[in-house]
């Protein structure tokens, strides 16, 4: 098995590490900005806490990032950065599990090639729990040999596999599955909380949504929390934020304009903006409630 380190440890990389060394794998190393939690887990899986993301490259066959936007992707891979994974990118399988913008992951497939290396995005539509359980759904875009290289240990990660195309194509993919699900569940909290204004009884109406066309997947995952007001934080409301803008980038680029989609990032942004962005999605509910918001 492949020696394996991680550069991004928060819950979903942290997990994805305890999995994978469960499943026989060799953590050689794990880094994060935080350092204080890499060291934890290092301790944890008896590896290496790296001080910066080359030293993992340099001890790993494969590197799996799960880092959080954009500027955070560039720059644990910038070129002129001589503790960056580029560093010791020659030969090594690079999996990109966070949800960055399409063109992101086309930028770093050409800097890891460039210096003799594989890139494969692997995005995941899944949550903290399937991380650590290995059920992850997993879409994956780059080149069909780089993706035949990490088969093995996405396999060891995720119980669903899909490769969707060349490199981007899987991140488009995965910023709809985040738009729409945004957009559920800003309906659903819309939904709930009209109910609640109303007078009635909201475990009723979360079981009859169940059965008729207001059933959704979030209405499994969020509707108790939202009544509960439970906004344990599985995936946060600055992510949902973050993902539905890479969406409504996406449309702009090709001339469609999407009302649904801008109304559901402006209720997370205002969310994020009142200082409540590390609740759970649902906590979106919070700004719809009577009551609730300021």
């Amino acid at each position: 098995m492949a020696d394996v380190g991680f550069v991004g440890t928060g819950r979903m990389g942290a997990n994805m590490a305890r999995r994978l060394r469960d499943q026989g794998y060799h953590i050689t190393a794990v880094q994060d900005c935080n350092a204080r939690v890499a060291e934890e887990l290092a301790r944890e899986l008896g590896c290496e806490a790296a001080g910066v993301p080359g030293r993992v490259a340099e001890l790993s066959e494969v590197v799996v990032t799960v880092v959080s936007d954009d500027p955070a992707m560039r720059e644990i891979y910038a070129n002129d950065n001589p503790t960056s994974l580029l560093a010791h990118a020659k030969g090594r399988l690079f999996l990109h599990c966070a949800t960055i913008t399409p063109s992101v992951h086309m930028e770093i497939e050409r800097s890891v090639e460039r210096k003799g290396g594989e890139s494969l995005e692997a995005c995941m539509a899944s949550s903290i729990t399937q991380a650590r359980q290995g059920t992850l759904y997993l879409m994956c875009g780059g080149k069909p040999e780089a993706f035949a290289r990490a088969k093995p240990v996405l396999e060891a990660l995720g119980t669903t596999i899909r490769y969707i195309g060349g490199a981007g194509q899987a991140a488009k993919v995965k910023a709809l599955v985040n738009m729409v699900m945004n957009c559920n569940t800003a309906a659903l909290a819309e939904g709930l909380g009209l109910g609640d204004a109303l007078g009635l009884d909201l475990t009723m109406l979360r079981e009859v949504f169940s059965q008729t066309g207001a059933a959704s997947r979030v209405l499994e995952t969020d509707g108790e929390d939202m009544q509960a007001r439970a906004h344990e934080c599985y995936f946060s409301a600055s992510h949902a934020a973050k993902d539905s803008r890479i969406a409504l980038a996406l449309a702009d680029a090709v001339g469609l304009t999407l009302p649904l989609a801008q109304a559901t990032y402006d209720q997370y942004q205002r969310l994020v903006t009142s200082g409540r962005g590390d609740l759970d999605k649902s906590g979106i509910a919070e700004m719809t409630f009577k009551g609730r918001h300021p």
